[in-house]
Parts: C-alpha cells; sequence; structure tokens
C-alpha cells in the first residue's frame, strides 16, 4: 500500500531514483502499446473501486508512448523535492515516471492470457477472458519475474465465475506462447446445463476465436429450449463437434515459375439431413477457426431453409487478388485435386464464397470432372452457363431485401423512400443495391476494404452498372467520386456513422464491432439485416438488442442461396430454364416460409413478436429442432 507522500517524500523519491536507474539498465525503451508501455502506480491503484471498474467497450485508440512518457514525467517530477528533481532532470531518460511496473514482449509471450488497452486515457492490463482489468487482474513482473502465476483469481466479480474459472483454467495450463490479440468475450449464460456446452468447445478448441463465438451464440439463443428438454443438451454437444474436418496442402506455381504452397480446409459439418452444402472462401484470413464457424452456420441455415441439406464450409488462405487467370486456374486444380475424393452429389456440393465466384467454381468442376471420370452436376455457381437457373448469382442478394419487406410488412411499413446503408461491394451487395431500387429505396453506400463509398443522392441502375465496372477492371471505389461530384469516398472509415432507416451488413464476418453499433444506432437505424456470415461481435449485438434494433439474422435472411442452389440440384427443376419472374416467385415463397418458421419457432418459446431477439433466437431453435429430430431418429452416429 501507497503511503502520503508528505510522511515519506524524501524516501519515496530516492526510491524512484533508484527504480529510474534500474530502468536504465534494463535498456528499456518506451515504444507502441503492445510492445512495451509504462503502467502507473498512481493513487488510482488504491482507490477501492478500481477492481470493479467494468470496461465500456469502443475503439482502441493508439496512442503513442511517447505522449504518455511527457505526461507522466511532468507528474513525476513535480512531485519530487527539488534537490532531487535537478537530479532527475540530469538524467538522459526524462520520460521515465513513478513506475516500476512494465508490459513487454516477453511478458505478452508467456502471460499471453493479458492484453493492453487504455481505459480512460491510461493504459491498463486486461483480462482476455472478462475483460476486465483491476488489482486482481494485474501481475507485477519485476516482483516475480519468470513466473507462470497468472494471478487473476477475481471470479466473485464477474457475473459468470463458472465460464471464467473454466476459461482461466485451460488457459493457464496452455503452454502455447501465441499472444491472444483477439480475446474471447464470454457472454452471461444463465444456465449451467447450457453454459457446459461453451466450456466443453473452450477447452477442446481454445484458440478458435470465431467458431467459440458462433457456438456461444446459438447456445444462447438455445437456453430455452434445454431448460425445457435436457436431450436436447447431449444433442447439441454432439453437433458442435464436425463429422469431418480435411486439411491438406496446396502447392501451385505463378506464372514466374515459383512455387508456392496454401493450406486448404473442407469441413463437412453435418450430414444428419442430407448431404453436405456449402461455400468455398478464398482469402488470406482463412484457417481452421473460420471454417469451422462458415460451416457450423452454413448446417443451421440449410436446416432452417425449405429444402433440406447437410452443412459445410471451407476454402484456402490464398488470396486471388493480383493473380492471373492462369495463375488462379492451377491453384484451383491443385485445391480439387486433393478435394475431388470427398464430394459427388451425394456426399458434398460446394459453391461460391467469398473470393470464388463463376470463373474459379469453372476451373473446379473441370478439374473435378476431369478426375471423378464422369459429368455430374453437384456444384452450384457456375452451372449458369450450361443448365439450371440463370439466376443463381442473385438469389441472395434478393432473398436480403425480399426478407427486410416481410419483417417491414408486419410492421404495416414498406421500403419504399427509406434510406438504406450497404457494406460490401460484392455480389451480394450489387443485388442487394439492385433490387432495393427496385423497391423505391434509397441505396446510398457500398464499402471495400480501404473504405466506403457515399452517394447522398442515392445509386440507381446506370450508377450500380458503373460501380460493377469499377470493381471488374479491380479498380478503387473512389475513382467513382470523380464521376459523380455528390459522392465521397471515406479512407480506412466504415458506413455504419451515415443516417440511416435500413443497413444491409454485406461484407464479412465480426465487421460490426461494438462502437461501429453504437454509431448504427445513432445514426437513426431501426433493421438491420445480415447478409454475411456472423457480421456482429457479440458487444455489438448486446447493444443493437438494448437499443431495440431488429436484426434479420444471417441464418434466415441469407438462404436465398440455399433456395437457389436446392433448385438447381433438382433434376425436375433442371429440366427448364426458369423466368426471372418465375424465379423470384420461388425465391420470394422460399422467403416466406423461412421467415414464418423462424417467427413460430420464438413464439412457440415465449418471445415476443416484437422483440428484437425474436428473429434471432427463433431461426437458431427452428434449425436445431429439425437437426435435433434427424439425429435422434439416426441414432448416435
Amino acid at each position: 500500500m501507497l503511503q502520503p507522500s508528505s510522511g515519506v517524500g524524501m524516501d519515496s523519491a530516492m526510491d524512484d531514483m533508484n527504480l529510474i536507474q534500474q530502468a536504465q539498465r534494463h535498456h528499456l525503451v518506451v515504444r507502441e502499446i503492445g510492445e512495451e508501455i509504462d503502467l502507473e502506480i498512481g493513487p488510482g491503484d488504491d482507490d477501492p473501486s478500481f477492481g470493479n471498474a467494468t470496461l465500456i467497450g469502443g475503439p482502441r485508440r493508439e496512442s503513442s508512448a511517447e505522449e504518455h512518457g511527457e505526461s507522466k514525467q511532468i507528474v513525476m517530477v513535480s512531485q519530487l523535492p527539488n534537490d532531487v528533481r535537478d537530479m532527475s532532470k540530469s538524467q538522459p531518460s526524462k520520460r521515465k515516471k513513478k513506475v516500476v511496473k512494465r508490459w513487454r514482449e516477453e511478458w505478452a509471450d508467456t502471460y499471453k492470457w493479458a492484453y493492453v488497452d487504455v481505459k480512460d486515457g491510461t493504459a491498463r492490463i486486461f483480462c482476455s477472458v472478462c475483460r476486465e482489468y483491476g488489482r486482481k487482474h494485474r501481475r507485477n513482473p519485476y516482483g516475480n519475474e519468470g513466473s507462470r502465476n497468472m494471478q487473476m483469481s477475481a471470479l466473485e466479480e464477474h457475473n459468470n465465475s463458472l465460464l471464467h474459472k473454466e476459461a482461466l483454467r485451460l488457459q493457464m495450463a496452455s503452454k502455447d506462447k501465441i499472444i491472444v490479440d483477439k480475446p474471447v468475450y464470454v457472454k452471461d449464460i444463465v444456465s449451467k446445463t447450457t453454459g457446459s456446452i461453451l466450456e466443453a468447445t473452450l477447452k477442446r478448441d481454445p484458440h478458435e476465436v470465431e467458431f467459440i463465438q458462433a457456438v456461444q451464440e446459438t447456445v444462447h439463443s438455445l437456453e430455452r429450449v434445454m431448460a425445457k428438454n435436457s436431450h436436447y443438451v447431449s444433442i447439441m454437444e454432439r453437433l458442435v463437434e464436425p463429422e469431418r474436418m480435411i486439411i491438406f496442402r496446396v502447392p501451385w506455381v505463378d506464372d514466374r515459375g515459383e512455387t508456392h504452397v496454401n493450406r486448404g480446409f473442407r469441413i463437412q459439418f453435418n450430414q444428419s439431413l442430407g448431404p453436405c452444402r456449402g461455400g468455398i472462401r478464398f482469402h488470406p484470413s482463412m484457417n481452421l477457426s473460420i471454417a469451422k464457424f462458415l460451416a457450423f452456420e452454413q448446417t443451421l441455415k440449410n436446416a432452417l431453409s425449405p429444402y433440406k441439406l447437410g452443412g459445410a464450409g471451407g476454402g484456402s488462405d490464398f488470396d486471388p487478388k493480383g493473380k492471373s487467370d492462369n495463375e488462379i486456374m492451377r491453384f484451383c486444380q491443385s485445391f480439387m485435386s486433393e478435394m475431388y475424393r470427398y464430394m459427388s452429389p451425394d456426399k458434398d456440393l460446394p459453391s461460391e464464397e467469398m473470393g470464388v465466384g463463376t470463373r474459379e467454381m469453372g476451373y473446379l468442376f473441370g478439374q473435378y470432372r476431369r478426375l471423378a471420370g464422369h459429368y455430374q452436376g453437384s456444384f452450384t455457381g457456375p452451372r449458369i452457363f450450361w443448365s439450371g437457373s440463370s439466376l443463381r448469382p442473385e438469389a441472395t442478394g434478393y432473398g436480403l431485401v425480399f426478407f427486410a419487406q416481410l419483417i417491414l410488412a408486419d410492421m404495416n411499413k414498406e421500403l419504399k423512400g427509406l434510406r438504406c446503408v450497404v457494406s460490401g461491394s460484392g455480389k451480394i451487395a450489387m443485388h442487394v443495391l439492385e433490387k432495393l431500387v427496385a423497391y423505391g429505396a434509397l441505396p446510398i453506400s457500398v464499402s471495400d476494404s480501404r473504405g466506403y463509398l457515399v452517394d447522398e443522392d442515392g445509386f440507381d441502375y446506370m450508377k450500380i452498372s458503373f460501380l460493377r465496372d469499377i470493381k471488374a477492371q479491380q479498380r478503387s471505389l473512389r475513382d467513382y467520386s470523380k464521376t459523380y461530384a455528390r459522392s465521397k469516398y471515406y479512407d480506412e472509415a466504415k458506413p455504419w456513422n451515415e443516417r440511416c432507416d435500413i443497413a444491409f451488413a454485406c461484407a464479412s464476418h465480426n465487421e460490426i464491432d461494438h462502437c461501429d453499433a453504437i454509431n448504427l444506432v445513432n445514426s437513426g437505424c431501426r433493421l438491420l439485416v445480415e447478409g454475411s456470415n456472423m457480421p456482429c461481435t457479440p458487444e455489438a449485438i448486446d447493444v443493437m438488442r438494448k437499443a431495440s434494433v431488429l436484426i434479420a439474422p444471417a441464418m434466415a435472411a441469407g438462404a436465398g442461396g440455399v433456395v437457389a442452389g436446392e433448385l438447381e440440384l433438382n433434376h425436375e427443376c433442371n429440366l427448364m430454364h426458369w423466368s426471372p419472374e418465375d424465379f423470384e416467385s420461388k425465391l420470394q415463397e422460399a422467403m416466406k416460409q423461412t421467415y414464418q418458421r423462424a417467427m413460430k419457432a420464438a413464439t412457440d418459446f415465449g418471445y415476443q413478436k416484437e422483440s428484437p431477439e425474436a428473429l434471432v433466437h427463433g431461426a437458431v431453435i427452428s434449425a436445431f429442432l429439425t437437426i435435433s429430430q434427424a439425429m435422434t431418429d439416426q441414432g448416435c452416429v
């Protein structure tokens, strides 16, 4: 405990000087947050409320350590006596303050289950499990350097002590020195039985953040179901473990003759309802966790749709951007040379996903046909050239707008005249823009990985065609603003602070974080339609639920692609070519059935129709009950 400075002023000052000299002997250099950072021992440490303060989520501000150092030095020097102050001024390191505790790279490597963030302008060490900071979560590296004692025992301070204790035990036992830059956000779980499912997932896959997040959201929606019948707990325990995980090497040669190696994934998650169906994603961020989360979400999405199929997902960490057609062809052929063993119409039906379009699916199907030795149309997407529906690419985007219209119809409203914000600029986003214009809405934005474009006059068919040309030529969205003066492109930003009535998230998973959700609420948004899988972080979902923003989950709203894929694979449907009107009629009917199933499941388990959680929970409940019935009938397999 620190004593008042009036009693031991000189001794304290000399201690400070010794510590500064000790820091200089160790050659400790102040750098950016996440590398090395000073942590204060000010009066705030002894404040009784310090350990109980909660973290208010928001964007991390990467303020420089140099700014911290200058501000802290002023406080330190002003507290020293005059003679010692003169001594401190003569020291080379003027930026040191009354500090001994430092967060260094080697400690960040050892104590991987904590992270540094800025709270009220001050750097703190946070527990990455519960995201709290305070005395009981602190470490004393100088006092116990090299020790693996995590000193995180403040379980009584947390609402969810059961999950915290289990996650903490697993993390302390882990010997892998991997710094966690995406800490797991553990939500409050009311039931211990449902909590045990998440505990088991944390134990089995502690580093798979995206998959744990998907399981957590699903378990949260199923609490009332499992409380009603404990039989569902054992079903869920089996469901969260994939039936088959395939990881393989994908070697390929570029146009310069240089060899490259990527990693391929295919997760055949559940086949209780039929052969697996799911997308193939080519993106540098692709890993096992993302592959599992995509396959898990696809399993539930397929179960909710009128056409029952199993779920799968996968892809590779290959980046198709900047690659020639020949390089992409060679990669796709190498990828399929391994994957064809696990694919057939009665096993696995791959479809398009991020980074995989008609070109890539054509290359994949060609290699599959060559290796399998027969012509089986088990791929959805490229078949628009030789059979099946001609509206397959539009199905998901159109379905999102149809689903939004169903929600508004229940509220006695319509899309006409509503201001809509859309993220992303891929196939789904472009078709959302197209159908919004057809309904008389005012879509005003699109985005890419470098920023977003806003047009206050709204997009029309001519502008959408121009956007497609820009994307086809791999140009920046910034070029749009050179043609249309009323538009503006914002670098390194997201469109969620633009005034809107409805938002369509069509970019990527976790694109909306806590701060984005606050901006979305403040911008007047009353309905969020999820076009991409899991576009919101758990913190963002909590913000929107508290603000009564309706969420149309991707599991239900994104079912258009499932519907079109099933129509393509149906033999009788393949014998006829759909007109756009016939196809849209089929798609609208399927989306209506999906919406009604989700709302019925929600009301059956006590969720009010007007509740912002109704559609989210209802979609999960309906999908789970369908899968659960099939798994029960087929026994423990």
